[in-house]
């Protein structure tokens, strides 16, 4: 297996192994903030759910209104039978302060894609998307010395495993 060094736009050494990276310190604190979160609302640890979150959280969602889950079950008025929501997550990436994570509630056929963003261990934005194709890009200029066009690779996509025959909206976040 070939070991390629760069560096990130942050300075940052990262190692990259058969198409994926190591992630760094800070990512790894990241991903396990956002781990911690899922583990308290799954175990309705309200006071851990508290601490893990901002008091002034910023919102984005995108879905029909009736997926609001997550925001039903933070602000406390979930119906029962939303109580029992299942944010079982396949998969989870870490771009810096970002952590993707995509998953689903199989008793509903539902998938979702949180993005969310975690400054100094505390999560202070989350964007959600229910049913949606998202495509998350990184802009960057190619050469900062001379004017060029912006250079936006694309650098996740989401799965989807359950939108066969079915056509669903597709979005692109920038980071």
């Amino acid at each position: 297996m070939t070991l390629l060094p760069c560096k990130t736009a942050l300075g940052s050494r990262v190692v990259i192994r058969a198409g994926r990276r190591e992630l760094t310190l800070e990512e790894t604190t990241n991903k396990g903030v956002v781990l911690a979160l899922y583990e308290a609302l799954s175990s309705h640890d309200v006071v851990q759910v508290q601490k893990l979150l901002a008091s002034d959280l910023e919102w984005w969602f995108h879905g029909p209104p009736s997926h609001q889950f997550l925001m039903q079950i933070l602000t406390g008025t979930a119906k029962f039978d939303n109580a029992s929501f299942q944010f079982l997550h396949k998969t989870i990436d870490v771009f810096g302060s970002v952590v993707l994570v995509e998953g689903c509630d199989p008793t509903r056929s539902i998938t979702w894609v949180h993005a969310w963003t975690v400054t100094d261990g505390v999560i202070t934005q989350v964007r959600e998307y229910f049913n949606t194709s998202l495509t998350v890009t990184r802009f960057g200029k190619s050469d900062i010395s001379s004017i060029t066009t912006l250079h936006c690779p694309s650098v996740w996509e989401s799965s989807l495993p359950n939108r066969v025959g079915k056509s669903v909206p597709g979005l692109v976040l920038a980071l």
